[in-house]
């Protein structure tokens, strides 16, 4: 896994989406609102449920619903947008809540090919004593397709 490790602590965020707990690395997320307007981004791909204006900058939106198998749907004004860097842009993640964050120690992650192979959007699985955190690695949550498709939909947007 690829998250910065503060000597043999993991430094997450925690938020929920659909009853489950996720977890981005504390070092990633740059900051996390509530639910703004998101406007479409025609041609991007399915994953991209629009784009935000977030002080002139266009941030792509990804409906993480979709990339986890789960029926796309609306989000109320109860939902928060987390925002998070990869090494090739900025994203938006529409979340349930913002849990806060959480410090695990780096022994506890399992990395997830050992647990569900293929799943590469997952870096780590930490079991809690109240249930699984499933940590994610943003830098494999877009294809290289999809990369390209919404580099493409936002160029055109510009």
């Amino acid at each position: 896994m690829n998250e910065s490790r503060n000597g043999s602590v993991l430094s997450l965020v925690v938020f929920g989406l659909t009853g489950q707990r996720y977890a981005l690395p504390l070092h990633t997320v740059e900051r996390v609102f509530p639910m703004a307007e998101v406007a479409p981004l025609p041609k991007a791909p399915a994953i991209v449920f629009g784009v935000i204006n977030l002080h002139g900058t266009i941030i792509p939106v990804l409906d993480i619903h979709r990339r986890f198998g789960f029926p796309p749907r609306g989000y109320g004004l109860g939902a928060h947008l987390l925002v998070a860097r990869t090494s090739r842009r900025t994203l938006a993640l529409p979340v349930d809540e913002v849990l806060g964050v959480r410090e695990v120690a780096a022994e506890a992650a399992i990395p997830a090919d050992t647990v569900l192979p293929g799943i590469g959007h997952v870096a780590g699985i930490v079991a809690l004593a109240d249930g699984l955190l499933f940590i994610q690695d943003l830098e494999a949550f877009l294809s290289l397709e999809e990369e390209q498709r919404l580099s493409e939909a936002l160029e055109t947007r510009d």
